[in-house]
């Protein structure tokens, strides 16, 4: 006989898996936000790390009502910034998103992948991706070189967002 205490229990199971996070399977795409507070004094994306599988379209969509932004990748093409993502992926470069505008890539080649907003990198706008298996650090990871402090501090441990899937920002 199936007791109030089983429903209950198997209702709360259910409701407590929802709250999960998930790695998202492929093929279905990801949304990062572009997001910003009401006076502008900070500025960030969500979530700020993401774990993903090969093939996956991710897609940046500006809330931000205050505010432009961009998704930049760190490569050499865009703006001479050293390079974080995996060698032979294609940079990418969304131009500036004016509020509610969107801009989508699909990563194939497993690895890291650091990004970043044009005008707001020195406030530390900074993401991380992870396609697949990490593989190695971004290769200019231990230097940092060129790189604001406040967006080095901000990228998400590659551990983080093997062991949650996606990190906000805090």
């Amino acid at each position: 006989m199936i007791t109030r205490r089983h429903v209950l229990r198997i209702g709360g199971g259910l409701l407590a898996g929802l709250a999960l996070p998930r790695v998202p399977l492929a093929g279905e795409p990801v949304e990062i936000r572009m997001q910003g507070n009401s006076d502008g004094s900070h500025v960030w994306f969500d979530p700020v790390g993401l774990r993903v599988q090969p093939g996956q379209t991710i897609r940046w969509v500006n809330l931000d009502p205050g505010n432009s932004h961009t998704a930049t990748a760190y490569h050499p093409q865009n703006l001479e910034h050293p390079l974080r993502i995996p060698e032979g992926a294609e940079p990418w470069n969304s131009d500036y998103l004016l509020p509610n505008e969107s801009f989508s890539v699909t990563l194939d080649v497993e690895g890291i992948y650091d990004f970043f907003c044009i005008p707001h990198e020195h406030a530390g706008m900074v993401g991380r991706i992870i396609v697949g298996h990490p593989g190695r650090p971004p290769a200019d990871e231990a230097g940092s070189s060129g790189i604001p402090e406040a967006a080095r501090l901000a990228f998400p441990s590659v551990e983080d967002i093997m062991n949650r899937g996606f990190v906000r920002r805090i």
